[in-house]
């Protein structure tokens, strides 16, 4: 049951830490999960976050701490010693979730608290999984997991796994393994209660097991487990040799992680490296202005293609009411466009190598997405011209024009916002840099040129001279 925790609930656990109530304070912590004590730190003040830590349960608190805000949890830490992490925390965390932790101390806090940890076997993988990218699968992975070897029966595959469950949170698949540790299969705990104890390993366990090497990146450590439906995934090391395992939970935070930093840079700035509460005040500005200079230079090569055509927008004056309207489409068309291909190539659906075909589909699409938007733009024209006279008795043309350029600016939007992610991955760049405030930028400006050039050309030698002077440039 997931709970919900009103300003209520906050004010009197704040009473209660003021007045120093212990007992009262032990009883709105009691049999909390960590998720709910973490969500309760959150919302408290600094201090009083620290102060309240302190009460949790020593089977809620090393939980709770790695759910916190990064400066929450930077906080709380700051108020415990090398011992007292190593003691409460480290001893009762798996390998990879201390790791994560240690990760943000300083380096000889880190040695220090190891040399503390009681578990001489624990805190020497805790040091290699330090040693990884904690962007690849080395990073990610835990050491604690139950294997065996593929020359036991099965008998003494049960006796092993007595033995390793509990340093092992959740057993999903015992390992197999031959006499140097390599990887050589799996069995499932399925199979494990179904067959006779006296059954040798070798003649039923499962050899086609899908693997992944240390240094495999963490996003395709992701579309693995999502293509063949995982919830767990072994780690090998160069020659095979099994060294951890990566759970589906894992993953989840792997994919937020991902999908945030996309959507912030897809949105026109840096990705930030906290949460946006955590972001100190400067560091968000340096992370926002970047980009925002970039396309405000943007936007001023608008205003150059603008002035370009000046001449023909002074004895056109109609023309420009509907500039907004041309750029926001094209930008709009562009834009929907960039994110179903990031997104389709996130998810591996697409590649590089299918850049035909997602032009000739964008093309089509656009072609019928602008005209549908063109036939809507003359149908508003011919509408207004029997309220108003702003369009003149050539109502028609200028109908037709802005129908014409709907469709183009539009299919033209499209076609840019579905390459651009493909050229700038095939330059060696992250895909997701080209955002859709990039591409609206680069359609707004050719947008325009494509607006005027058609009214030029249509005006100029569908509309006599004589009939309508003011229109022709």
């Amino acid at each position: 049951m997931s709970l919900k925790f009103t300003d209520t609930f906050l004010d009197v656990l704040r009473d209660s830490l003021v007045k120093g109530d212990e007992e009262r304070i032990r009883e709105i912590f009691y049999l909390l999960h960590p998720a709910d004590a973490a969500e309760i730190l959150n919302d408290l003040e600094d201090e009083e976050a620290v102060e309240a830590y302190k009460y949790l349960s020593d089977k809620v608190a090393p939980e709770a701490l790695l759910l916190l805000d990064d400066d929450k949890r930077e906080k709380i830490l700051e108020g415990l010693s090398s011992k007292q992490i190593a003691e409460q925390l480290i001893d009762n965390l798996a390998s990879d979730d201390a790791a994560d932790m240690l990760a943000d101390l300083p380096d000889a806090q880190q040695d220090e608290i190891l040399s503390l940890v009681e578990d001489a076997e624990q805190a020497g993988d805790i040091v290699d999984l330090l040693n990884y990218d904690e962007d690849s699968a080395g990073g990610l992975m835990a050491t604690e997991l139950v294997k065996v070897q593929v020359s036991k029966s099965v008998r003494e595959c049960v006796r092993e796994i007595r033995k390793q469950a509990e340093e092992v949170k959740n057993i999903y698949t015992i390992y197999v393994v031959d006499d140097e540790d390599k990887l050589v299969g799996m069995l499932s705990l399925k199979n494990l209660l179904t067959i006779p104890l006296r059954t040798p390993i070798v003649e039923v366990f499962n050899p086609n097991i899908i693997s992944v090497k240390a240094n495999t990146p963490a996003e395709e450590v992701a579309m693995l487990m999502d293509k063949y439906d995982l919830v767990v995934i072994p780690v090998v090391d160069s020659i095979n040799r099994l060294v951890g395992r990566i759970t589906f939970d894992d993953m989840v935070d792997v994919l937020r992680e991902e999908n945030t930093e996309d959507a912030q840079k897809m949105g026109g700035l840096e990705a930030l490296e906290e949460s946006y509460m955590a972001t100190p005040f400067w560091q968000m500005i340096r992370k926002r202005v970047g980009w925002l200079v970039v396309l405000f230079i943007g936007e001023m090569l608008t205003a150059t293609a603008m002035s370009f055509f000046e001449d023909q927008i002074t004895r056109a004056v109609i023309l420009a009411i509907f500039v907004p309207l041309i750029i926001s489409s094209g930008g709009n068309s562009g834009s929907q466009a960039t994110s179903l291909i990031i997104r389709a190539m996130a998810l591996g659906e697409i590649t590089v190598r299918d850049w035909w075909k997602i032009a000739r589909k964008e093309f089509q699409a656009g072609l019928v997405l602008g005209s549908v938007l063109g036939i809507i733009g003359y149908t508003r024209v011919a509408v207004w011209s029997n309220f108003v006279q702003d369009y003149g008795p050539h109502w028609q043309m200028i109908g037709i024009t802005l129908g014409i350029t709907l469709t183009f600016v539009v299919m033209w939007g499209s076609l840019c916002g579905s390459l651009l992610p493909l050229l700038l991955k095939r330059m060696g760049f992250d895909p997701a840099v080209s955002s859709a405030p990039l591409v609206a930028t680069l359609v707004d400006v050719t947008g325009l040129v494509i607006y005027f050039s058609i009214s030029i050309v249509l005006l100029k030698e569908m509309l006599l001279e004589n009939a309508v002077p003011h229109l022709i440039p």
